[in-house]
């Protein structure tokens, strides 16, 4: 490895103890999607006093940012990277070695199922790095750090994308833990994650009054009172029955080839109906994996159709808006070839005794024989980028070109584009069918000695890759052909796609997502009504 990589290595090594307490202060945020506001501000505090310069609220995302940093050596290549912060409802663990809400919340509040905590840690500590290395050895070059919000409904980069925020980037490095054992410590090739499409559809009952009141004249009609008249079925059926409609139609939307899904979430409705009063506000959100562009825009179609016909039925009115609209990835083999290269100069992450004694711990809370070794063995072992893919390959039909789904995939159509997979730490099962409860993965995420490897493996990953393409001119040139031939001439070529959302689309944050608020009772967990 290169003199200047080592250093922002060895800047990772000095600071390993100071970004260990950054992630703990992360993980105990534990925000959900487009309301991360302390993890946002920490991380807004933080860069502007590393020297960057940082834009909020970028793209109209309240807790989003973007932050920049010029090298006082000169102008040159401008290579990016992101923080995630956003924790996922349902999920709430304490870094202990059985289930417990964490403390101060419920069950139902958010916990980091990723952890998305681990996850901006590592690549702020990455983009930290490289600016020590860049200073030392008076590289020249630009850092940019994006803050991207609500990653788990794959919501935040298709907004930056859509308002312009990706141009001028000259290479993009994504990092996770790995989300498959067979992919730890690699980086992926070929198959890379497709479609997330997301909607939120909103029934309302703006005319209660209106339902049957020429026909029902002589049967509580126009003279009768509310609480005795004929009520309008409203927003809440209007819910019911798209929600019931979608499952009856679920088959149709797609043949039942290739890895596809759809799930729903009810964000809000305005349901106090003990008077005979008709639901006047409902809302519920469809979320859609899929391989290609094609078979997405085969499932809006299907839930489109679907939320007129029962608006119809219910005397209501629907109207919809996007939460996300994601591209299908786009390769590139040149950028996943130097950062793995790196990589296997640092090396896959290890764990000590402690983190090895909170696995057994947990083993034995399940009642379960603690093992000598807890762990599966390769999150600590490299995985060329090649087999990976062999191994992805096996679990996918032949025409299918991408699987699984992550918004990380909007900056692969801006710019040369790597994402980089860390082992990730799991307990070894007792027999190959066995699963382990998600509180221990939830737990596994805030202890310090299982988790700190794995972001500070990243953190080197990508450091040490950024000074690569800052010091080798003909690694980036590569990496920027390759874009330009697969795209058939770059942003706007024959083969390029522009982002899905359009120009400056506006994100969905007035929607009743989910948050933390004080009241009078203290710090309490709340799903509120939409705006």
């Amino acid at each position: 490895m290169k003199l200047e990589c080592q250093s922002a290595t060895t800047w990772v090594e000095d600071n390993r103890k100071r970004l260990s307490r950054d992630h703990q202060t992360i993980w105990s945020f534990h925000e959900p999607a487009w309301r991360e506001y302390r993890a946002s501000q920490w991380y807004v505090d933080r860069l502007r006093s590393e020297g960057f310069d940082v834009e909020v609220a970028s793209a109209g995302m309240p807790t989003a940012f973007v932050a920049n940093w010029r090298s006082p050596s000169g102008d040159g290549p401008t290579i990016a990277t992101f923080a995630e912060y956003d924790a996922v409802p349902g999920n709430s663990q304490e870094a202990v070695p059985y289930r417990k809400a964490r403390s101060g919340t419920n069950e139902w509040a958010a916990g980091f199922t990723e952890p998305h905590s681990a996850v901006g840690i590592g690549a702020l500590g990455g983009i930290l790095s490289a600016k020590y290395a860049m200073e030392c050895h008076n590289l020249a070059g630009n850092l940019r750090f994006f803050g991207e919000p609500a990653e788990n409904m794959c919501g935040g980069k298709p907004f930056h994308a859509s308002h312009g925020y990706y141009k001028g980037i000259d290479a993009a490095i994504a990092w996770r833990s790995a989300p498959l054992p067979a992919l730890s410590n690699t980086c992926a090739l070929d198959t890379l994650c497709g479609c997330y499409w997301s909607k939120v559809y909103t029934f309302e009952c703006l005319d209660p009054d209106g339902w049957l009141s020429e026909t029902s004249a002589g049967l509580g009609g126009a003279a009768a009172t509310p609480q005795a008249a004929a009520r309008a079925p409203a927003a809440l059926d209007a819910l019911c029955l798209m929600y019931t409609t979608t499952k009856y139609t679920r088959d149709s939307m797609l043949p039942h080839a290739g890895s596809w899904s759809i799930n729903e979430a009810i964000l809000s409705n305005g349901s106090a109906t003990a008077d005979n009063q008709p639901p006047r506000f409902a809302q519920i959100q469809y979320s859609w994996r899929c391989p290609s562009i094609e078979m997405a825009e085969r499932v809006l179609t299907i839930l489109d159709a679907n939320a007129a016909h029962v608006a119809g039925m219910t005397h209501t009115v629907t109207r919809s808006s996007w939460v996300s609209r994601t591209r299908p990835g786009l390769p590139n083999h040149g950028l996943a070839e130097i950062a793995y290269a790196n990589f296997e100069h640092i090396g896959p992450p290890q764990w000590e005794e402690h983190a090895l004694d909170f696995a057994r711990a947990c083993q034995t809370s399940l009642g379960l024989s603690p093992m000598d070794n807890p762990l599966l063995e390769s999150a600590s072992r490299m995985t060329h980028p090649t087999e990976a893919e062999a191994m992805l390959r096996q679990a996918v039909p032949a025409w299918q070109t991408h699987y699984g789904a992550d918004d990380y995939v909007e900056y692969t159509w801006h710019t040369p584009t790597v994402r980089v997979l860390v082992g990730r730490p799991r307990l070894q099962p007792p027999v190959s069918d066995h699963r382990y409860p998600s509180w221990v993965g939830l737990a596994c995420g805030g202890v310090p000695a299982i988790v700190d490897p794995v972001l500070l493996t990243a953190a080197k990953v990508i450091g040490s890759t950024i000074v690569d393409l800052l010091t080798d001119k003909e690694k980036l040139a590569r990496c920027k052909a390759e874009f330009e031939e697969r795209t058939g001439g770059g942003i706007g070529g024959s083969r390029w796609i522009a982002p899905l959302l359009g120009e400056n689309h506006a994100p969905p944050i007035n929607h009743g997502w989910p948050e933390y608020i004080s009241t009078a009772r203290g710090f309490e967990w709340c799903v509120p009504v939409s705006a």
